[in-house]
């Protein structure tokens, strides 16, 4: 299962999330659709995502990944095709909705249900499996892409692409994941007995999702504006690039050390530490003029520290209230994550140029963070002991 799973993050997130980038200015440039009107046809999907993932979550409690991993397979294949064949923005648009809705069955929310669940006190040690390997589809997706366009196009680009996913993921889904879904264990928690509803709406949780949120706008802002950022202090555009790849692999160092951090910190003070450390390093990179391979190393840094915050967000849930009702609760987690996503490229490019540029951008980023930790700081420890790593139980960060 759990290389079945690397197998399918690695190609969904590959062709659904990273083609994008790479095929947009051929998508204009042959349709004469604007970028603006793309990437909002595009973002639409990621808000999509966001509000069926919520549905989805209690299936997931309920039945386990199969049929809505397999299901979102298939969706995303025909949504893709679709995407290719669309002659007009409205079906274009359309196509997107429909990817967005497979994203939601496909993407890290449900794998990571079927990882808390299936390995239990160990899911940490298979988390960090699931989110390193998901972490190189950029790495494998975006030279695919680039060099299929050029003979192919971006229609036919799609195609391809949707035949390589239909290929690896409905079999690995379908196949792979056919174990009986495991009982929930008893817990002596009486928060672990609580309704799903009433943690939702509970101080706590609802204090963690302002942190997740306000924290997932400030990663995301950082990695779309460190090219911009690195221009304006001087790099190359080849510079500037390279900053981009070594936040990439900062975030499979980050994402590696985690379980170390987790064995050696409760569950505030991880969250509030690693919160802290992204607001530290976006203040470094909006304040530090050069040289440039000193920004190299604090974009470096960065990714180090998104990559741990990828896993938190992960195991934030299961944490602090088991592993009841984890599917449903972590896609309330994630959904406005993933709003503020979609959103983040229109925020970003409205506000640098009101700040007078990027570093002041960066500053209030840094800024963001800061009230992140307050938010992480009032929601308490439920538990005071670290989360199973495979030598503990599911207690709490």
């Amino acid at each position: 299962m759990l290389p079945a799973l690397c197998a399918t993050q690695i190609t969904s997130w590959g062709v659904l999330y990273y083609a994008f980038p790479n095929l947009r200015s051929a998508i204009t440039a042959e349709t004469g659709w604007s970028a603006t009107v793309t990437t909002a046809a595009f973002s639409a999907a990621l808000l999509t995502s966001a509000a069926v993932g919520i549905p989805l979550g209690r299936v997931l409690d309920r039945n386990g990944p199969r049929a809505v991993m397999t299901g979102g397979s298939v969706l995303a294949s025909l949504s893709l095709l679709a995407v290719a064949a669309a002659p007009t923005l409205p079906l274009f648009v359309a196509a997107w909705f429909a990817a967005g809705t497979a994203m939601a069955a496909t993407f890290y929310q449900p794998a990571f249900a079927a990882v808390t669940r299936w390995w239990g006190e160990s899911r940490v040690k298979a988390l960090t499996a699931v989110t390193l390997t998901g972490g190189l589809a950029s790495t494998v997706f975006s030279p695919l892409t680039a060099l299929l366009v050029g003979p192919l196009g971006w229609r036919g680009t799609y195609v391809v692409l949707a035949l390589v996913l239909a290929l690896i993921t409905i079999p690995a889904h379908a196949l792979a994941l056919r174990a009986p879904w495991p009982p929930l264990p008893e817990s002596t928690d009486s928060t672990a007995r609580k309704p799903e509803e009433h943690i939702a709406r509970s101080r706590p949780f609802v204090l963690l999702t302002c942190a997740m949120t306000l924290s997932g706008f400030t990663i995301w802002a950082v990695l779309i504006a460190m090219v911009p950022l690195m221009i304006e202090r001087g790099a190359s555009v080849t510079t500037a690039a390279w900053a981009l790849g070594l936040c990439g692999v900062g975030q499979a160092v980050g994402r590696a050390c985690y379980a170390a951090v987790a064995r050696r910190t409760t569950v505030a003070t991880r969250t509030c530490l690693l919160i802290g450390a992204g607001g530290v390093s976006t203040a470094l990179l909006g304040l530090v003029r050069g040289p440039i391979w000193l920004l190299l190393v604090l974009a470096a840094f960065a990714g180090i520290v998104r990559g741990n915050l990828t896993l938190l967000q992960a195991t934030a849930v299961s944490d602090r209230w088991g592993i009841a009702a984890y599917g449903r609760l972590s896609a309330l987690l994630a959904a406005p994550v993933t709003v503020t996503s979609a959103l983040t490229p229109f925020i970003t490019a409205a506000l640098a140029p009101l700040l007078g540029g990027y570093p002041r951008l960066f500053l209030l980023l840094a800024g963001v963070s800061v009230l992140s930790m307050l938010f992480a700081m009032a929601t308490g420890a439920r538990r005071p002991t670290a989360p199973s790593t495979g030598t503990s139980g599911s207690g709490g960060r």
